[in-house]
């Protein structure tokens, strides 16, 4: 395991495999929970007005499917770590 400070902040490697994962799955996460907030509070907005309650009510089920994708990423990335770890038995596949 090797740190190495960059323009980004603290960057904890092992290996550049691992790196490139945990940006990715990071991200992916991170970009699904704002879209998360967002699909709510715009349907909570519409819910103030009638002609907008069923615009409203879909956004709350895009939410939802995104709540769903939420531990998608996870186990996507869990297995990802998983089949690098069996090509690299040496190497430890540490989580964030």
């Amino acid at each position: 395991m090797s740190e190495h400070r960059d323009g980004r902040g603290l960057t904890i490697r092992i290996g550049h495999e691992e790196l490139v994962i945990r940006q990715r799955y990071e991200t992916a996460s991170i970009v699904n929970d704002i879209l998360i907030a967002v699909w709510f509070i715009v349907g909570s907005v519409m819910f103030f007005s009638e002609a907008w309650t069923t615009a409203g009510t879909w956004c709350f089920l895009i939410g939802s499917v995104e709540l769903l994708i939420r531990p998608v990423i996870r186990l996507g990335r869990q297995v990802h770590l998983r089949r690098i770890q069996a090509r690299n038995p040496g190497e430890a596949a540490h989580d964030f």
